[in-house]
């Protein structure tokens, strides 16, 4: 009897000890942060394993300064590494990454092999090369191995490694191999794993829930996206879905799932490489995604990687060996902030904080990111109306650093987010003014669809979304989206508003009864060819000018030359009177025309956009289409070196009705760090606002760029 109880508590205890040592591993498992890991550009120095650490899943700090923290040169064959993916191990405390093995620049069709790391600490890692063509050669020609990733396969027990590969002319296709025990080679040849019948796909990943594997794939059909498949084995089966999945119509790559730490659902990130920006959405079953754009935060600009939950203490070793206490302070993350215009004195340790509008200096809290291993205090709401606030940073394993922050309201620039080439309206229908600029932000000035914006005191603006896309709405170009302009006509006592906007170096109009929109391309374009006479330049930067003192309006334009011509009173065509108009070499774009005291100014651009002393010069006449003179002193605005301020230009100018107050609204480069971008300042810009002036005998003053602008009127 003594030997059944015994036997049957034996059964008892075991199981139990079992649970409980479980329960440990699991609550020790506990996370609470988020590593993500990417490269940044097509750029070889570019090319490397990238950090950022997060804790909720949607706000991110690069790690390092954005730098590297594996050197490329040292653990690939090209010398350069893209598409990281990293991965967790089954005991919990084993990392293993892949990565592509290649330099851009040496071609999309260059690389044939791919990275395998492995790491313990996240920190130190042992590396491996896998040339796909040496180890399996066949008969075909290899052209590519991209974007390799790792799952571990239950059945198998064995980590298996999948990768998008194209031979010769066909497809690129998803394979799958199994890794060896090392994790420092293949021990099993290729094999597929997925294709789209003769269409390419590329940068799979799988996720498993429920006992079936999604598998995100970058696929063609009759569109192009990221889709996904679906199976309940890992190695084959797999039904792709109908539905693309981006919450986008920009051209998107290198999807990554995660689960959030919490519980409530997934992550789908992709990066939307034509733009260099990339996007999160979030799903609670995989199935339906919606955008998630408004929580997120990085301080970097990252291209396709991946995301993995970690503990607090994984974390805190990445923060004591990679985090600076400048890239905390450098980003926090009140919305009261224009994060785009913080500026970091480092030989001063001192941060300035520009405020949005109406944001109370007395009861303000900067929100600094909390990471794990790192305090900051003070900490929450501090009244910054008495001056500076000293801060201090606590870092394990680094020494405390103390800062000075300020914060100080900046109404310039005025929109948030980068544009350029406003137009200014004041709209007789609503009573509120209006900027149409170009959407910038996009490499080469990439951009494709138009937005406007909305203010009862030129102080307060509100996005009133895309009132133009080309390719949507514009059937005849549907490429660069630059420098439109807009006039106000009542016509039969109805107010009409006729948009004129660049495409594809073309100039087009658009029609609508409303500031806002929407418009109404006329279905063909205004302006396409040069003027007679004219052998170079483009036709773009349209400007309309309606004359006070005729009635009749006309149309300018012209990039390297400046053209003018007078438009039907349909508005939406020219008589044939085009009449070049350059005023001097000097002339370079973006021509502004208004009309004051028998005066007709003519404003236009000097220099390059991506110029730091591209600026604004005028003349007058006493005609829209008479000889232009010049004057001596001719400058209207350019640099202000001893504030920051570059590259001020291409704008528009607005007069109060009924008064003679001015003001001119223009471009500049991102402050403070444009200045430090090369040639990407000139198409990440964004737009000021300050007070124009005239001497006594109609002269324009000189106007200094500020950051302070203008303030409210009422």
């Amino acid at each position: 009897m003594n030997k059944l109880l015994k036997y049957l508590l034996c059964l008892f205890i075991i199981p139990f000890s079992y649970l409980i040592s479980q329960a440990q591993r699991i609550t020790n498992r506990s996370y609470n942060a988020y590593l993500f890991v990417y490269f940044t550009g097509n750029e070889k120095a570019e090319e490397a394993v990238h950090f950022a650490l997060s804790t909720d899943g949607y706000k991110y700090i690069a790690l390092n300064n954005n730098k590297p923290v594996i050197a490329s040169d040292s653990i690939s064959s090209t010398g350069g590494i893209r598409d990281p993916h990293i991965l967790r191990g089954e005991d919990g405390k084993t990392f293993y990454m892949v990565a592509t093995d290649m330099v851009s620049a040496k071609g999309w069709n260059s690389n044939r092999a791919m990275v395998l790391l492995k790491s313990t600490d996240l920190i130190h890692w042992s590396h491996a090369v896998v040339n796909i063509e040496k180890q399996y050669p066949r008969k075909e020609q290899l052209e590519r191995v991209w974007a390799p990733q790792t799952i571990y396969d239950r059945k198998a027990n064995k980590y298996m490694i999948y990768w998008s590969m194209k031979y010769d002319n066909g497809p690129d296709q998803i394979m799958y191999a199994y890794a060896n025990k090392d994790f420092t080679a293949l021990e099993t040849p290729p094999r597929l794993l997925f294709r789209n019948g003769d269409t390419f796909c590329i940068d799979a990943d799988i996720i498993e829930k429920n006992g079936q594997f999604h598998l995100f794939v970058k696929t063609e059909g009759k569109g192009s996206g990221i889709k996904q498949a679906i199976s309940s084995t890992l190695t084959s089966g797999y039904v792709l879905q109908d539905d693309y999945l981006q919450q986008t119509d920009q051209a998107v790559e290198g999807s990554s799932v995660f689960p959030l730490n919490d519980g409530s659902g997934y992550i789908l990130m992709y990066d939307m490489y034509s733009s260099g920006k990339y996007q999160f959405t979030f799903s609670k079953d995989l199935k339906k995604f919606e955008l998630a754009d408004q929580q997120v935060f990085m301080d970097f600009h990252p291209r396709h990687g991946t995301v993995i939950p970690i503990t607090a203490g994984e974390a805190e070793k990445l923060t004591s060996r990679w985090l600076s206490s400048k890239s905390i302070l450098s980003n926090p993350l009140s919305k009261t902030i224009k994060t785009a215009n913080i500026f970091f004195d480092t030989s001063n340790a001192v941060l300035m904080l520009p405020l949005k509008p109406d944001t109370k200096a007395s009861h303000f809290n900067p929100e600094f990111l909390q990471l794990p291993g790192a305090t900051i205090n003070p900490a929450g709401f501090q009244d910054f109306s008495k001056g500076p606030v000293s801060y201090k940073i606590s870092i394990k394993g680094q020494q405390p650093v103390r800062f000075t922050v300020k914060a100080t309201h900046y109404n310039n620039p005025v929109l948030n987010g980068f544009y350029a080439d406003p137009e200014v309206l004041y709209a007789q229908k609503t009573g509120r003014y209006y900027i149409y600029p170009t959407s910038d932000g996009f490499t080469g000035w990439s951009g494709n669809y138009f937005k406007a914006f909305s203010s009862p005191d030129l102080v307060h603006w509100k996005d009133e979304g895309t009132i133009l896309k080309l390719g949507k709405d514009v059937s005849w170009a549907d490429r660069n989206a630059w420098a439109p302009c807009i006039e106000e006509k009542k016509i039969n006592g109805v107010y009409r508003y006729f948009y004129y906007f660049c495409a594809a170096q073309k100039i087009g109009v658009a029609v609508a009864s409303d500031p806002a929109g929407p418009f109404q391309d006329i279905g063909r374009p205004l302006v396409k060819d040069l003027p007679a006479g004219v052998k170079g330049g483009q036709q773009i930067d349209p400007d309309v000018f309606t004359d006070p003192v005729s009635g009749k309006s006309y149309l300018y334009w012209g990039n390297g030359y400046m053209a003018g011509a007078e438009l039907n009173s349909d508005m939406t065509s020219l008589k044939d009177s085009t009449v070049v108009m350059t005023p001097d070499n000097s002339f370079r774009e973006g021509v502004y025309v208004f009309y004051r005291n028998g005066r007709y100014y003519f404003l236009w651009s000097e220099n390059d956009t991506r110029d730091a002393d591209y600026g604004v010069r005028y003349g007058y006449s006493t005609s829209p289409l008479g000889k232009i003179t010049i004057p001596k002193h001719n400058s209207v605005i350019t640099k202000n070196s001893s504030k920051g301020i570059y590259g001020t230009g291409h704008n528009s100018v607005l007069n109060i009705p009924g008064t003679d107050e001015w003001y001119i609204v223009y471009h500049r480069f991102n402050y403070p760090k444009g200045i430090h971008w090369g040639e990407a300042a000139g198409y990440n810009r964004e737009v000021c606002i300050d007070r124009m002036t005239f001497t006594e005998d109609g002269f324009i003053e000189e106007v200094t760029p500020t950051h302070e602008g203008i303030g409210e009127r009422h």
